[in-house]
């Protein structure tokens, strides 16, 4: 078993305020920064080791589009992230496939910047190695006020919109 050294990033937790990184979203693709996402507004982040992967498709995403409006209302919240390693263009076919136009914001960290600062990733070799691990987290301002992290990084249970 790996144990944390003093080198090694400690993973987000309850309390810490997100570290600044920038995402690609939408096509054309253009980039939004952690602070510009989460400034001044309560919103939900949820991670999914890839797009049109099984787990993530059939559960996870369509669970966060179809309980929208609801999430929003009862929690309080503006706005609804996903974000994935995979790149925007990958991201867009995903956010039509599952009609979440206006319900979720979908976040491309291609290259897994947001995933290493945080410290939230599984290794899954067949998907490429690192990926994110599937959590979900409500930010208030910028701070990370409630997190569901899947106890083996990639099952679903804690981490769905139900959960929240």
């Amino acid at each position: 078993m790996l144990r944390r050294t003093r080198l090694m990033a400690a993973a987000l937790k309850v309390g810490d305020r997100l570290p600044e990184a920038t995402f690609w979203t939408q096509v054309p693709p253009k980039t939004v920064t952690t602070a510009e996402l989460f400034a001044g507004k309560r919103a939900i982040l949820f991670a999914v080791p890839g797009a049109f992967t099984p787990t993530c498709s059939k559960t996870h995403l369509p669970g966060y589009v179809a309980d929208a409006d609801k999430l929003k209302q009862r929690l309080g919240v503006t706005d609804i992230y996903c974000v994935a390693t995979n790149d925007v263009f990958v991201m867009e076919a995903w956010a039509a496939a599952h009609n979440a136009a206006g319900k979720v914001t979908m976040l491309a960290d291609p290259t897994g910047d947001f995933m290493h600062k945080i410290d939230l990733k599984v290794n899954l070799p067949p998907l490429g190695g690192d990926r994110y691990a599937r959590f979900s987290m409500i930010v208030d301002n910028g701070v990370v006020e409630k997190l569901n992290v899947e106890p083996d990084g990639k099952g679903a249970t804690c981490s769905l919109a139900s959960s929240l």
